[in-house]
């Protein structure tokens, strides 16, 4: 068993969260309280939990919080929030909504002096991306974006074996995230989240790449410790009709003359959230695959395949502290949403108590991060809609 060991010091209590977005009818705000609250560092203290606002009300009270704390707008919120007195407003928002409504109150919050939780993608476009970069260094407030896969002990250790040089110089990197759930039109049908992630106008240009191929290009540069240059790429909807793609594939090219293949899917018939991916070094490689999360295969030229499995003896510090039960019983996404959770929390208490954070609470995708996944969806649009340029720079 890992103990973590908690920074308190001067604010000796919890960070206060309000959320936007995360309704009683919406999947991922509840995966993202349940991963806020399993370290007992954060507690929900108000919320505009959707456009509706009975739905934002209804879910308040289902959620215990006083009504004058449920807010039927976020301008509202924020705006009500900055006016309550420093011991009682909250210290941060986490906003899960659709792409078009992460920029503005991402902004207001910022404005507010408030920090930000965000689903990823970061913004709508690339140039809201970068406002919103500049707003997050102009006010030295925290910014974390969950990319969830990055936060796996077992996708961790992967990051340092190849940090420290266990398997040489990085020469390949293949990631993939086949996904079944679109390959009908299923968002004509509503009552699903497919809506919106189908329709260019609230999930942005991209939409497979986007939704999840995002997650593939961050764990490509996450763990490899590489950024990616240029590429190549096709991408396009199979279901007939559909206004945004929903399939696709890449060459890529790293800064370090490695190459690459990134290909994301949703009509892959039959499969769940198969995430996976496989770096190779001049002298070994590793693997990972999200559903089997506990384990990491250490590829060699001259010994057999190592299985390293998550929770034993045998894992870097980075991996342990993000480590919470012993080997043999299984941590999945609820856990590794949980570690950037409680690695944001560390590090925005200890900024509050002016202490500099320990690298291991900084381990986790910020805003930088967003950046470059808003410019991975701007160049893979361009590359594979735009037939007479084979390969594409990274845009800037």
């Amino acid at each position: 068993m890992v103990f973590l060991e908690v920074p308190m010091k001067i604010m000796n209590r919890k960070l206060r969260m309000g959320m936007v977005g995360g309704g009683s009818n919406a999947f991922i705000g509840a995966i993202h309280r349940c991963a806020a609250f399993m370290d007992n560092q954060i507690e929900l203290v108000c919320g505009c939990f959707s456009r509706d606002r009975e739905i934002s009300l209804s879910s308040g009270k289902s959620y215990f919080l006083p009504e004058k704390r449920v807010y039927t707008t976020y301008q509202e919120m924020f705006e009500k929030e900055v006016q309550l007195p420093k011991d009682e407003r909250m210290d941060f928002v986490t906003i899960v909504t659709p792409n078009v409504f992460h920029f503005e109150p991402a902004m207001l919050a910022l404005e507010g002096g408030f920090h930000v939780v965000l689903d990823k993608p970061l913004t709508f476009s690339l140039e809201e991306a970068k406002q919103l970069k500049a707003k997050v260094e102009e006010t030295g407030l925290v910014l974390a974006l969950t990319h969830t896969y990055s936060g796996y002990p077992a996708v961790k250790e992967a990051k340092e074996r190849v940090a420290r040089g266990d398997i040489g110089t990085v020469r390949k990197v293949y990631a993939e995230y086949p996904q079944g759930w679109l390959a009908n039109r299923i968002e004509l049908e509503g009552g699903n989240n497919a809506g919106w992630r189908t329709d260019p106008k609230l999930s942005g240009k991209a939409g497979a790449m986007g939704d999840i191929g995002t997650h593939a290009w961050h764990l490509a540069e996450y763990i490899s410790g590489l950024k990616v240059t240029e590429l190549c790429a096709e991408i396009k909807a199979f279901a007939p009709g559909r206004p945004i793609d929903d399939d696709g594939a890449a060459l890529l090219r790293f800064n370090n003359g490695a190459t690459g293949v990134l290909f994301a899917s949703q009509v892959a018939v039959g499969e769940e959230n198969a995430i996976a991916i496989r770096i190779y070094g001049e002298k070994g490689g590793l693997e990972w695959h999200q559903q089997e999360p506990n384990t990491l295969l250490a590829k060699w030229l001259d010994r057999p395949t190592e299985l390293i499995r998550v929770g034993t003896g045998f894992m870097s510090d980075i991996a342990k502290h993000n480590t919470r039960t012993p080997g043999g019983h299984p941590e999945g996404y609820v856990e590794a949403f949980a570690n950037i959770y409680r690695n944001f929390a560390y590090t925005v208490r200890a900024k509050m108590n002016g202490e500099q954070p320990k690298p291991e609470w900084l381990d986790f995708p910020t805003v930088d991060d967003g950046v470059r996944g808003m410019q991975f969806i701007e160049t893979i649009v361009k590359a594979g809609y735009d037939d007479s340029q084979k390969w594409v720079k990274w845009i800037q």
